[in-house]
């Protein structure tokens, strides 16, 4: 049995922050259904085409949910939705500002009939203050929070490479929504989940915050370098590759100087004998590091620091974390079906292998629409009525 089996979730959702979270509830055994707009559906289906001519960002966040296409305009969108919402346990939502209100899908609108609901709301900035209306997407969220002030080269501010800011919101909202869960099975009632975007950022920056509490100068951009701590980040061995290492204390300073460098005496040097004097010198000793690994292959550097306990990694391109041997070693690949054919798939962090979790395929557009509407009493005929006059 799977955590979440027998719990159903409908989800009025696009791009990725709300998707992410919910298809991280399909994970655990929810059923996902996925209502979307007919002929065209979540506007992540056509962000590219690069996995057999699928959108890579709708083919991971997308599997093990049925896709239900629903003009939630229509004049009949809202007896479907009645329905659905009468056989559910959570209703997440990610549309415009104030969408969902506008339907009647408001968790103060939807309370007194479903008092067992769990309502998650997704946003940019809130149900209310006076971003409440403000649009928002990932890089503009990354740049709200403080985060692209503090990543990047000292000369230029660097988004991340990733979609952080809908990860962050996906991440909390799916939380949330098991505390929910847990909390309804003690009280019996459902509740409402604000989940904002630049609130989630923001608890990810507290560390950058703290640091410039009071007016306090902010950690300087200093690229895939740590901004306080010094050596730590990339240094390109003699092949041309760059190895990132992490020196944390003293005592791995003097390992690294030792076994590393080969220059012992260098641990003691009154310019680098403690970290703020390193970071104080770095662009020294930058070119002593640079030097030493100038004449060596970064897998021998990479050995060499295995061999001091320095903490170490590779500069992974996208090929080389599809052939990682850890992720091979322990088992993390499976497969999940799409409507262009079978692709591989992490299996959810914390999911052992052969555990019981639900990777099902990727829905094409609109694929469960008649199973779902004859679950909820609709007849073949009052369904090709309803997809006759446009409602699906």
């Amino acid at each position: 049995m799977r955590p979440l089996d027998g719990i159903t979730v409908i989800t009025l959702e696009h791009a990725i922050a709300a998707p992410f979270c919910t298809r991280q509830l399909a994970d655990m055994g929810a059923r996902v259904i996925k209502v979307e707009r007919p002929g065209v559906g979540d506007f992540a289906r056509g962000y590219d085409d690069r996995v057999n001519g699928l959108a890579s960002h709708f083919v991971w966040t997308n599997r093990s949910k049925e896709s239900l296409t629903l003009d939630v305009k229509h004049a009949e969108a809202g007896d479907i939705l009645d329905r659905l919402l009468g056989e559910a346990d959570v209703l997440v939502q990610n549309l415009a500002p104030g969408a969902a209100a506008r339907l009647g899908l408001s968790y103060e609108a939807l309370h007194a009939r479903y008092p067992r609901l769990i309502v998650c709301d997704i946003s940019g900035y809130g149900s209310d203050g006076p971003y409440r209306d403000k649009k928002a997407y990932d890089l503009l969220i990354q740049s709200e929070s403080g985060f692209l002030s503090v990543t990047g080269t000292p000369e230029t501010p660097v988004k991340s490479g990733c979609s952080i800011a809908d990860i962050a919101a996906g991440m909390y909202a799916y939380t949330n929504i098991l505390g929910a869960l847990i909390q309804r099975g003690k009280t019996g009632h459902g509740c409402r989940i604000d989940i904002s975007m630049l609130e989630c950022m923001t608890e990810w920056m507290s560390f950058p915050l703290y640091y410039a509490f009071e007016g306090a100068a902010p950690p300087p951009r200093a690229g895939a370098a740590h901004a306080t701590i010094f050596p730590y980040g990339p240094f390109v061995a003699g092949d041309g590759k760059a190895v990132l290492l992490g020196v944390q204390n003293e005592r791995e300073w003097a390992a690294f100087c030792t076994t590393v460098l080969g220059q012992g005496a260098l641990a003691s040097d009154a310019r680098f004998n403690s970290n703020t004097q390193r970071v104080a010198h770095q662009a020294e000793l930058r070119e002593l590091i640079t030097a030493a690994f100038a004449g060596k292959t970064s897998a021998e550097v990479i050995g060499l620091l295995e061999e001091a306990n320095i903490a170490n990694a590779r500069m992974s391109e996208m090929q080389d974390v599809w052939q990682h041997a850890q992720l091979a070693a322990r088992q993390r690949w499976t497969e999940v079906a799409t409507p262009a054919g079978t692709v591989p798939a992490l299996l959810p962090p914390g999911v052992a292998p052969g555990e019981p979790v639900r990777m099902d395929p990727v829905p094409a557009l609109g694929e469960h629409t008649d199973s779902i509407l004859a679950s909820l009493g609709y007849s073949a005929e009052a369904i090709a009525t309803l997809r006759a006059g446009h409602a699906i």
